[in-house]
């Protein structure tokens, strides 16, 4: 079974008057990558946050961005007497000093400088509302695995595809393995034949040209290749988190379709070659999304 690294969950949460909203989403990385977007009033969950996220996903480009708005009919926002009696004393002074004229609407002026507006809100979070950021990114990241199950599956398919092809695609070899040797012999005594002046020994020339066809076998590679197909397989329907495995796999399938090529000698098979090859390309690039 595959998991995608491609993904996007969100959650809503109500709770201490508040609506919590949590939305996260990933995409492919070959290491944990979080980035977050937090209101200040939560920053000190942020490393319990960034635990809960590293257990669950473990890779990929993670993004989580948590906000709420506030349910109830008071705004905790408060104005700060102290700070405008201050600020206005100060301007007078500098007003008289100075010789300037001082502002005619104090409020404009006050009400931007620093300090002038405070959040009436408790220094550290209540339980009831840590509980509830806890759930409300327990429920947006389940949803986000949904998304990357469902991205698995998906996925599975294509793969099964590209591999069935690659594996048509090596049981047409076979049709052109005695053509190929023959054309091989054709050409090696055709060369020779136009060489003038050069006496050979027949049976040694026989026993070179099975020496050379011996070295242009691809018995061995078309087993291993069928191997590593099934073993690709036998993987992807295996545990979770095989994506690094997976792209393994591919260099080895990939590294015996290149010596069939090298090996070919024979333009119907290198055609077949270039089939198999861009199948596996196409492995390659979507095995880079599974975990």
């Amino acid at each position: 079974m595959l998991l995608s690294m491609t993904g996007f969950g969100k959650s809503i949460v109500e709770a201490c008057m508040k609506k919590i909203t949590i939305e996260i989403k990933s995409l492919n990385s070959k290491q944990l990558d979080i980035s977050s977007r937090l209101p200040g009033c939560y920053r000190e969950l942020e490393l319990e946050i960034r635990n809960v996220i590293a257990h669950h996903l473990q890779r990929g480009k993670v993004d989580i961005a948590i906000s709420f708005d506030n349910l109830g009919a008071e705004t905790p926002a408060v104005i700060n007497k102290n700070a405008l009696k201050s600020y206005k004393e100060q301007i007078e002074d500098i007003s008289g000093e100075l010789g300037i004229p001082q502002p005619e609407n104090w409020y404009s002026v006050l009400l931007r400088l620093p300090d002038t507006i405070k959040n009436d809100v408790a220094s550290s979070l209540s339980v009831e509302e840590k509980n509830a950021v806890t759930q409300c990114l327990r429920e947006a990241i389940d949803s986000l695995i949904s998304h990357r199950r469902a991205e698995g599956v998906r996925l599975e398919e294509f793969f099964q595809i590209r591999i069935d092809t690659i594996s048509k695609h090596l049981l047409e070899v076979p049709r052109y393995e005695e053509e190929r040797i023959q054309h091989v012999r054709a050409r090696l005594q055709d060369g020779l034949s136009k060489i003038k002046g050069i006496e050979y020994d027949k049976g040694r020339l026989e026993q070179e040209l099975i020496f050379y066809i011996e070295k242009l076998d691809i018995n061995e590679e078309k087993q291993r290749l069928e191997q590593h197909l099934a073993y690709f397989i036998e993987t992807m329907n295996g545990e979770p988190g095989q994506g690094k495995k997976l792209g393994f796999i591919c260099q080895e399938i990939g590294r015996e379709i290149n010596t069939l090529g090298s090996k070919s000698n024979h333009a119907e098979l290198q055609k077949i070659v270039v089939k198999m090859k861009d199948e596996l390309e196409q492995i390659k690039e979507q095995v880079l999304n599974v975990m």
